[in-house]
């Protein structure tokens, strides 16, 4: 294969839109728009070798991709449930009951029906407690007043 036509790049396109649509991942379709655009300079410059042709797509692909993440971060996806799939984070500022002392700055609270590890001050058993931070899945607390 020592030649690409620029109809070559519209079919890799194809198959990769298709792909995304089959196996979703909002990936696939940023590496179709930039192999259809390089078909399309392909058009425009017909005497273009294949590795610049290769060249074009693969500085599209990165170009296109993080230019689509960077405008994700600007315009971050409105939700009715913005901590769904951050569940620690849900807790923060919720007033809990130690099951467990804290010793050594570790020990255990139940939350509704699990029960979380905890990070804070070294308290006794039945202390209120207020969640102020999450790392991980260890609950960072204070003492409730």
């Amino acid at each position: 294969m020592t030649e690409l036509l620029f109809w070559h790049w519209w079919i890799l396109a194809g198959v990769l839109m298709v792909l995304e649509i089959i196996v979703p991942g909002v990936f696939l379709l940023w590496l179709g728009i930039a192999a259809a655009i390089t078909g399309l300079v392909a058009y425009a410059a017909p005497t273009l070798s294949w590795q610049w042709e290769g060249l074009v797509f693969a500085i599209l692909s990165v170009i296109i991709v993080w230019s689509w993440r960077a405008y994700l971060r600007r315009h971050p996806t409105e939700t009715e449930l913005p901590m769904l799939n951050r569940r620690g984070e849900q807790y923060v500022g919720r007033r809990l009951t130690l099951d467990e002392p804290i010793v050594n700055g570790r020990g255990q609270v139940k939350v509704d029906d699990s029960t979380w590890r905890v990070e804070g001050a070294d308290l006794p058993a039945g202390t209120h407690v207020v969640v102020t931070g999450v790392k991980g899945t260890i609950l960072s607390v204070e003492r409730a007043s």
